[in-house]
């Protein structure tokens, strides 16, 4: 088990005073089988009035509002996390399984295309490729693996708005673009999936105490008879060392932070993420 501090600052800059903003932060590790948070707090600089509320997807979201002039704002989350390798998938269930009306009505959200999960022709095709050989569960890795293969990973080569189509046009990406792809594959399968936010410590020999650059990661849950995690960057089960923040569809449904303002100009944006492994 590890106990890891996490510290995400993001900082807006105006080009000219906005005179109200309205946000959304999804900057809240989950507490499940896996994690329990021991502390959590979201603030801001102006200080604003927040409320707390559960999306949805079960993704704990602090939404804020300022109504006074302001040129920047800085929004700043800490939590104490403790995490443990999450056991392995004992459920086994077969194409027929998957095939059911069942399991098709339960799951329907995590089947379908989205924006950034888009349905493709040429990636159902290696989706039934890769299910003829393999049963589900391993299908999975299969198709994390031919991500891994068609995909090299380059930082600042995709935005945001990158859809997995996109990606793979690309030939290359981030985290976002390895989860977006691999879901459109497991999807096309008819394994139900979904896109997960958090964060990663980069050092599995990290030293306690010692802070360091983290990165905010993605990487996916597939459902094979339950729940469990996959990471397609780093083509392996998730351990200690990931956080898990949010749960969708896709991107659009973990955004860390997104919201509205009134005013005119455009912003810098400014992102620091630490990590402390406490124990």
């Amino acid at each position: 088990m590890w106990r890891m501090r996490v510290v995400h600052a993001t900082g807006y800059a105006y080009k000219s005073p906005v005179t109200a903003s309205f946000n959304e932060a999804r900057l809240t590790p989950r507490s499940d089988s896996r994690q329990n948070v021991i502390l959590n707090r979201v603030e801001t600089a102006p200080a604003t009035r927040s409320y707390r509320y559960v999306d949805y997807w079960g993704t704990a979201v602090t939404a804020f509002d300022l109504h006074a002039p302001h040129t920047e704002l800085e929004v700043t989350a800490s939590s104490v996390v403790e995490t443990d390798r999450p056991e392995k998938p004992k459920a086994k269930i077969s194409w027929e399984d998957l095939e059911g009306e069942a399991v098709i009505d339960k799951y329907d959200e995590m089947l379908a295309p989205t924006h950034y999960v888009p349905a493709s022709k040429r990636i159902e095709r290696v989706g039934r490729r890769i299910a003829k050989y393999h049963e589900p569960t391993e299908a999975v890795i299969e198709a994390a693996r031919w991500v891994a293969a068609e995909l090299k990973y380059v930082p600042g080569t995709t935005g945001v708005h990158t859809s997995g189509v996109d990606a793979l046009r690309e030939g290359r990406g981030v985290c976002q673009d390895f989860a977006h792809l691999t879901l459109m594959v497991l999807r096309g399968m008819g394994i139900p999936s979904r896109y997960v936010s958090g964060y990663l410590h980069p050092k599995r020999n990290a030293k306690l105490g010692d802070t360091v650059d983290g990165q905010s990661h993605a990487w996916i849950q597939a459902w094979t008879g339950e729940w469990w995690h996959y990471d397609p960057t780093n083509d392996k089960e998730i351990n200690e060392q990931y956080i898990s923040v949010g749960v969708g569809r896709d991107y659009a449904d973990v955004t860390p932070l997104k919201g509205i303002y009134s005013g005119e100009g455009s912003t810098d944006l400014d992102v620091v993420v630490e990590i402390t492994r406490l124990a």
